[in-house]
């Protein structure tokens, strides 16, 4: 190929490449739980965290009155996982391997991450616990549910132990711990739940979650909680309005 040639080649890649659209960068507006980026102004940071101000059907809530009815019974299919970790600044969240899902009026959800607040995001009869984990769920249609666990001080919860001995101190991209956890080992016993219509709580607090907590808390230990309470307190939602919802207790197991 001649010299000439070339340099016409190279001309023409180079006003391609300068011309063709840039993706631009996607950067979520920061929030906190305090002070003037936290939950109160949460809806007035940006029109996409709307609804976290606008919206009646918002989540955790104080869970003082219930309907009891004999519900079908979630079905808990959860296996082992990596413990595939990382500090997102407000949390810290395992990303749950492909496998582990519930059936939840024979739809399946499959589990994708857990993560905790602490204290915990929901009371029961104005009572708030220690902390909270979350295990988020997806169907098919992308429709959420959430399972909510309690945890009461108490004595030392082994189930924990790899995720709670493995919290990155600070801000970091997902990293595989090298051990492995099963979240069917942080359930109660008795596995009864409150339901509820919700939504996610923190921004973009998207509507039309379906919240499971589990009526019965789990125990862990004053250190267990220690170290939970160290990296991050008091990242937990304050209570929303029920407003017109009605909250079923499930009165069988």
């Amino acid at each position: 190929m001649k010299l000439h040639q070339r340099i016409w080649i190279l001309l023409f890649v180079f006003i391609f490449m300068a011309c063709a659209p840039q993706e631009a960068e996607s950067t979520s507006p920061h929030w906190t739980y305090e002070g003037e980026e936290g939950p109160e102004h949460w809806g007035e940071l940006d029109p996409s965290y709307a609804v976290c101000g606008t919206g009646t059907h918002q989540s955790p809530i104080d869970i003082s009155t219930s309907s009891e009815k004999d519900l079908a019974n979630i079905v808990f299919h959860y296996e082992s996982s990596q413990v595939n970790i990382l500090n997102n600044g407000h949390t810290v969240q395992v990303n749950y391997d492909a496998g582990s899902y519930i059936k939840l009026d024979s739809v399946p959800y499959d589990l994708l991450q857990f993560h905790y607040h602490a204290p915990s995001e929901h009371v029961i009869d104005g009572k708030s616990f220690p902390a909270e984990i979350h295990l988020v769920h997806k169907n098919a249609d992308g429709q959420l549910a959430v399972v909510g666990v309690l945890l009461d001080e108490g004595a030392e919860n082994s189930a924990l132990n790899p995720f709670i001995d493995n919290l990155p101190t600070e801000k970091s991209d997902v990293q595989d711990a090298g051990v492995t956890i099963n979240a069917n080992e942080f359930l109660p016993t008795l596995q009864t739940t409150f339901r509820y219509a919700g939504s996610l709580t923190t921004p973009p607090c998207s509507e039309g979650v379906n919240w499971l907590v589990m009526t019965n808390p789990v125990e862990l230990s004053t250190e267990q909680l220690s170290k939970l309470e160290e990296l991050f307190e008091n990242n937990n939602r304050p209570v929303q309005e029920i407003n017109d919802r009605i909250i079923t207790e499930d009165s069988t197991p």
